[in-house]
């Protein structure tokens, strides 16, 4: 059902991301909670379209971006990869990596036991609906292993782990195939709905206040229990509902950097032995923690619109289209401290000026031209040998808008890592802005991921307790568990 048919349920999910969804498709295992509404701004799975194919820029879809909103959030349009650190060979220990702080603050709440059990159970749905078995990063260990001994030479750590590349264009039929599940077992979703405000009554939940945009009509639908299940797309809103009904938070991490696109020979053993490697450094001077994400071997660029028409740079990956570049992101995490508690609005700040430079959208700057301390043109990108893949990317200067630390922090670590792989510094290599990950509106949750107010909880990478799909999946698995049994 696309609407509901009665304005009390049993449950509500705010947002329709892969948290939400694998909450909704386990309870229907659990054979629990028969009245459940998801609710999203966007639209459904079949019609989330991204018009930049065709017009070789971002239009800015109205009323809300397609590539971030919608069933399944940003997930049916990323390139799809699940990190499987539960098939990651353990240490001396007997531990494994289970993300580090890339994985979201959800790792406090269970044992390291409990997560694998999880990211098990998680797999396997993964796999039911069609993700691809081949995993990458378990074939070249040695290989591997030498990398990493080269990258602590310059104190970088370099993190493998199994993964599963679904790819842009087959997450999005994935994801169709779950809706179309939740769908026939009797999920209520309702699209192309505003969520305004949630009602709370002597600090009890109970219920929401929505915007149905294509009706223009306002309306309360009631529930003593609320999932808010909002990626980082909705971070800013959380944080405005948080402060509005005085949910306790606390400050977490905003990440801000760049997307950083190079040729596939550069990074090519890295392709191949792990897909994806995470280099983790703290550069000189400052000592800030820096680390590259999502790598997109042979992949594309792309935009995203988020809250408050911001436009945010991205990378995708296909099974079947391929570029002759690897893109990916290298992030400053910056954690502020008293009296500063508004990271999200130092983000958003930073995110402002650089659309504000480049034209409304992303800016490209060539590497060389950083070091020279000029601005990069238009003929400078046509005579350049890596050839952009976001053909709509204003070329400029990224360092108006970026800030000095953080500029300084992304330039020492590109370095560093040339000296593991050899061409990372490459004058031709191209910086893309801004990227920035908002999930720093931490919000406090007890052991069963209810906020301060009763009946009200929070899981997915908006409220800062994941990130990343597969850890985002988990979390809605086990929000199901626990609904379950109260």
């Amino acid at each position: 059902m696309e609407s509901s048919d009665f304005m009390k349920y049993d449950l509500i999910v705010v947002g329709m991301g892969p948290s939400a969804a694998f909450l909704a498709y386990e309870l229907i295992q659990l054979n629990n909670y028969k009245n459940v509404l998801l609710i999203d701004q966007g639209k459904p799975v079949e019609k989330r379209v991204c018009p930049i194919e065709k017009t070789g820029k971002c239009v800015g879809c109205k009323p809300y971006c397609n590539i971030t909103c919608g069933f399944s959030g940003a997930g049916a349009f990323s390139d799809g990869k699940l990190n499987s650190y539960h098939l990651s060979s353990r240490d001396k220990d007997g531990s494994i990596y289970l993300g580090g702080n890339d994985g979201g603050y959800f790792k406090e709440y269970m044992t390291e036991e409990e997560i694998c059990d999880l990211l098990t159970y998680t797999d396997n749905v993964y796999l039911k609906f069609g993700a691809d078995p081949k995993l990458h990063g378990i074939d070249h260990i040695d290989e591997i292993k030498e990398l990493q001994r080269k990258a602590s030479k310059q104190n970088l750590n370099l993190v493998s782990f199994p993964i599963r590349h679904l790819g842009t264009e087959k997450s999005h039929v994935l994801y169709g195939d779950i809706e179309n599940y939740l769908k026939e077992h009797d999920i209520n979703m309702l699209f192309e709905t505003e969520v305004k405000d949630i009602i709370v009554e002597n600090n009890q939940i109970k219920g929401v206040k929505v915007h149905k945009i294509k009706e223009n009509i306002d309306e309360e639908i009631y529930s003593d229990k609320v999932v808010l299940a909002v990626g980082r797309k909705g971070a800013s809103w959380l944080s405005d509902i948080c402060a509005k009904h005085k949910i306790e938070t606390k400050i977490g991490t905003v990440d801000i950097g760049i997307r950083y696109e190079l040729p596939d020979k550069v990074m090519e053993k890295i392709n191949e032995y792990m897909y994806e490697g995470k280099f983790i450094g703290r550069p000189f001077p400052y000592g800030d923690k820096v680390r590259t994400f999502c790598q997109n071997p042979s992949g594309f660029v792309s935009a995203e619109v988020y809250d408050n028409g911001l436009t945010l740079v991205n990378g995708h990956s296909y099974k079947d289209r391929k570029s002759k570049n690897t893109n990916l992101a290298i992030l400053v995490s910056h954690h502020f401290t008293y009296p500063f508690d508004k990271p999200i609005e130092y983000g958003e700040n930073v995110a402002q000026n650089l659309n504000r430079l480049g034209g409304n959208t992303i800016m490209v700057q060539r590497l060389g031209d950083i070091y020279r301390g000029r601005r990069t043109w238009k003929e400078d990108l046509e005579n350049n040998s890596v050839e952009p893949t976001l053909k709509a990317a204003i070329p400029g200067d990224l360092t108006y808008g970026l800030g000095y630390r953080t500029m300084t922090d992304i330039l020492q670590f590109i370095k560093d890592v040339d000296k593991v792989v050899e061409g990372f510094a490459h004058p031709d290599n191209l910086l893309y802005g801004p990227e920035i990950k908002f999930y720093s509106n931490e919000v406090v949750l007890n052991k069963d991921f209810m906020t301060s107010v009763k009946g009200l909880y929070s899981i997915g990478d908006g409220g800062g307790l994941t990130t990343g799909l597969m850890m985002a999946s988990c979390a809605g698995v086990k929000m199901a568990r626990i609904l379950s049994k109260k």
